[in-house]
């Protein structure tokens, strides 16, 4: 007899009961030694390498035929790849590529842990040469659907009732597979139009077997192949996680309901209603959306909606998960973003979602800060703060390498910058160099890549760094983050010079965007200007002030100097006042800081004076106000007394003399 499922050592979630539709099936393919591994890793909840090595170690049978099945291919794969290597083929492009493309199809072939590995080295750079990481970004995860018996049947024992029960209709044909499970549209007893995800049978067995094998195979690389540096083991368990995670279908929709909660007040995202009556971790109920994928661009006109507008939103939407939720789709491939007739985006498929903490999201604005700027030097440091570079790594080579490959980008503009080249510039570098690269930034590099993909669907010209610029502007001008204050200061300060261009660009960037908080944008210019980085502004602020008010006091006295009789007039403001003062006096709205800022604003869309009228109270009662003022003061007075010294009360004879003394 089998072990009872209730007795392995795995964890204390395991069911009671192994599930009836994957059991049939196991019974009909496999013998009772191995029917033994097969409940036991049906129990696994969570990914747990210890247990999984327990259970088919103990039972070798089914591994061993495994083993057969996939190490076999990939042995004559790497021989044929070792023979190349060693004639001097895999030097050919044309053959190295062809040797890529192989690997992605051997992949796809061995089953869904093999296709989730490739994907998963698809986004590093730092294990994987580039061209073999561009065939792996191909790699898909579209499988043959499973018998539809088998699917009812896993309906009705996790939901614990007849299909006919729950459902008014399901059609028992699916309209979609993929390698984890297949989709039926249906509707509920209540009258709602569902799709129902039901997990392919015998999916955790198989999947924990491959991860089992993968992961040993890592090891073998990780101890033997010295060429390789990152810890591959910790990439499999990585993987293993993430996949155990997909395969919970109730993680899936706890991850869909988060997710509209975060988007909630964003009128123009659609996610699906999750019906939890229905759903259980092996079969997933949610509402059905009619729309069509962004790709196909007829169709979305045919809606009557603007592709290049619903490209914006995703782009939007997805700078916003990354950027501001920190809870972000990691696979926004087309069939997963769909267009809706009344103008909203629908997101689909919550069951890889990753996170981004605070800190990596402030530290990627300012990443962006130091490459706007061209500070390789803090762009290295920045890789390490975010942990792509261990503190002992040399910086020194690396900051050249930087430069060569974002120093041409950079000179057509951020906004032109060619993501896609930039990225695949900079995984040569991280092969090169010893790069960790973490499993968020993977993921987010898969994210943005896939979006760009689609949006290059829709515009040939698209860049995805000129439509997400705008909203790091805003970010970068709205958020009170302390570090992003100082960014912020990096970039509008070159020495003590402050870079006007350099606001009016970030403000003008900011104002593109359709849910800019002008209010907001205001009272963070304002609590910069009075924060300790913008003490230099300040005192620009008090210098153009008193240059200003000092001029026009100056023509006052001359005005008023000639008009005293010829014998009270002092010597110095005789000759003065015989001469036209070319000063500019205008109003101090006309202060160069002043005029600047208002004419930045005043391009703002919905910028109104009143705007900067009702912030004059908070303004007023800055304590650094007060304190310009008594720069003021002090400035006027000690120009009063150069000009009375120097204008006012010395002779024409006496400036001569001294001029000839010093000549």
């Amino acid at each position: 007899m089998p072990p009872s499922p209730s007795a392995t050592p795995t964890d204390a979630s395991v069911p009671a009961e192994v599930q009836l539709a994957e059991v049939q099936l196991a019974e009909v393919q496999l013998g009772n030694a191995e029917l033994g591994d097969f409940l036991e890793a049906a129990g696994l909840l969570r990914y747990d390498p210890a247990a999984i090595t327990r259970i088919y170690a103990g039972h070798p049978q089914r591994l061993v035929r495994r083993l057969w099945q996939t190490l076999v291919p990939i042995g004559l794969y790497l021989l044929a790849v070792g023979v190349d290597w060693f004639t001097g083929q895999l030097k050919l492009k044309e053959r190295a590529r062809r040797r890529a493309r192989e690997c992605a199809e051997l992949l796809a072939a061995l089953g869904p842990a093999f296709i989730k590995a490739g994907q998963a080295l698809s986004t590093r750079p730092d294990i994987v040469p580039p061209l073999l990481l561009e065939e792996l970004a191909q790699l898909q995860d579209q499988l043959p659907g499973f018998d539809s018996a088998l699917a009812m049947a896993c309906i009705e024992d996790d939901l614990g009732a007849p299909v006919s029960a729950i459902y008014a209709q399901l059609d028992r044909e699916p309209i979609s597979a993929a390698s984890l499970g297949q989709v039926h549209k249906g509707v509920l007893k209540g009258g709602q139009r569902v799709a129902v995800k039901v997990q392919r049978p015998g999916l955790r067995e198989q999947i924990t077997l491959d991860l089992y094998i993968v992961r040993n195979i890592a090891a073998w690389l990780n101890s033997n192949v010295g060429l390789i540096r990152s810890d591959l083991v910790a990439l499999i368990d990585e993987l293993g996680k993430r996949v155990f995670e997909e395969m919970d279908y109730l993680n899936e929709a706890a991850n869909a309901e988060q997710f509209a909660a975060l988007h909630s007040h964003n009128k123009r995202i659609a996610v699906p209603r999750i019906f939890h009556e229905a759903t259980s971790r092996r079969v997933l109920t949610m509402e059905w959306i009619d729309g069509v994928k962004l790709t196909n661009l007829e169709a979305v006109r045919q809606l009557g909606v603007d592709p290049d507008d619903m490209v914006q939103v995703g782009v939007n939407c997805s700078l916003q998960q990354l950027l501001e939720h920190g809870f972000f789709h990691a696979d926004p491939h087309p069939g997963n973003l769909l267009a809706l007739q009344d103008g909203r985006l629908a997101y689909l498929d919550f069951g890889m979602m990753s996170e981004v903490t605070r800190e990596s999201r402030t530290g990627l604005i300012q990443a962006v800060v130091h490459l706007v700027n061209r500070n390789f030097g803090a762009l290295s440091k920045d890789f390490v703060a975010l942990g792509f570079l261990g503190e002992e790594v040399d910086l020194e080579p690396i900051v050249p390498a930087f430069e060569g490959v974002f120093g041409q980008a950079l000179e057509m503009g951020v906004s032109r910058m060619d993501f896609k080249a930039v990225t695949d510039d900079l995984s040569g570098v991280m092969y090169k160099f010893p790069f960790r690269v973490p499993p968020y930034y993977a993921l987010i590099i898969r994210s943005l890549v896939t979006l760009e993909g689609i949006a290059l669907s829709v515009d040939p010209d698209f860049k995805i760094l000129g439509a997400a610029y705008p909203y790091f502007a805003r970010r970068l001008m709205e958020d009170p983050d302390p570090s992003l204050r100082r960014s912020l200061h990096e970039m509008l300060f070159d020495g003590e010079d402050f870079r006007w261009r350099r606001l009016e660009n970030l403000i003008g960037s900011a104002s593109l965007q359709e849910q800019l908080d002008l209010e907001g944008l205001l009272d963070q210019v304002l609590d910069f200007l009075f924060s300790p980085n913008g003490g230099l502004l300040r005192q620009q602020l008090v210098d153009a002030v008193v240059e200003r008010m000092d001029s026009l006091a100056w023509r006052t006295t001359l005005r008023l100097g000639r008009r005293l009789p010829r014998p009270l007039q002092p010597p110095g403001l005789r000759e003065r006042a015989a001469i036209a003062d070319d000063s500019a006096a205008g109003p101090l709205l006309d202060l160069e800081p002043v005029r600047q800022l208002v004419l930045i604003l005043q391009d703002l869309p919905g910028f109104e004076p009143q705007l900067l009228l009702r912030r004059l109270p908070r303004v007023l009662g800055e304590p650094d106000l007060r304190r310009m003022g008594l720069d003021v003061a002090r400035g006027l007075a000690e120009r009063g007394v150069v000009r009375l010294l120097r204008d006012v009360l010395v002779t024409p004879e006496v400036k001569r003399s001294v001029s000839m003394a010093s000549a």
